[in-house]
C-alpha cells in the first residue's frame, strides 16, 4: 500500500511540474504574440505618420494654390488668401459646432450594460429565491 501511495504521489508531482511548465511555455508565447504585434503597430504606426506628413504638405500646397487661383480671379494676391483663410475658419467653426454635439451626446460615458447586470447579479445574490430572478 506505501508503494502505491508514493506512486500517486509521484504521478501527482509529475503533472504538477508538467502543468507549471505547459503554464510558463504558454506566458512565453503569449510574450512573444504581444511583442510581434506592438513591433507590427510600431511600424505600421511609424508608416501611418509618414503618410500623414506627406498629405498635410500636399494639403497645403492644394490651399496655397487655391489662393493664388481666387487672387488671380479677383485679381488681388491679398483677397485670394483671405478668401481662402475665411472659407479654411468657417469649416473649421462647422467642425468644432458638430464636435461639441457628439461630445454632448455622447457624455457622460457610463457602461450602461455593465450597471445593469451588476444590479442582476445582486438581485441574485441577495434573493430568498435567486432561481425566479433570472
Amino acid at each position: 500500500m506505501s508503494d502505491q501511495n508514493t506512486n500517486i504521489a509521484q504521478a501527482i508531482q509529475d503533472v504538477t511540474e508538467r502543468a507549471q511548465v505547459l503554464v510558463r511555455e504558454e506566458i512565453e508565447l503569449a510574450k512573444a504574440e504581444v511583442n510581434q504585434k506592438v513591433a507590427k503597430l510600431a511600424k505600421g504606426a511609424a508608416i501611418g505618420a509618414a503618410a500623414g506628413t506627406f498629405v498635410l504638405g500636399a494639403l497645403l500646397l492644394l490651399l496655397h494654390g487655391f489662393a493664388w487661383l481666387v487672387a488671380d480671379i479677383l485679381d488681388s494676391a491679398y483677397w485670394g488668401f483671405f478668401v481662402v483663410a475665411g472659407v479654411l475658419l468657417l469649416l473649421g467653426a462647422l467642425a468644432g459646432f458638430l464636435a461639441a454635439r457628439a461630445f454632448k451626446a455622447g457624455a457622460p460615458p457610463a457602461p450602461q450594460m455593465a450597471i445593469e447586470e451588476a444590479k442582476l447579479i445582486k438581485e441574485t445574490v441577495t434573493a430568498e429565491h435567486p432561481e425566479r430572478t433570472i
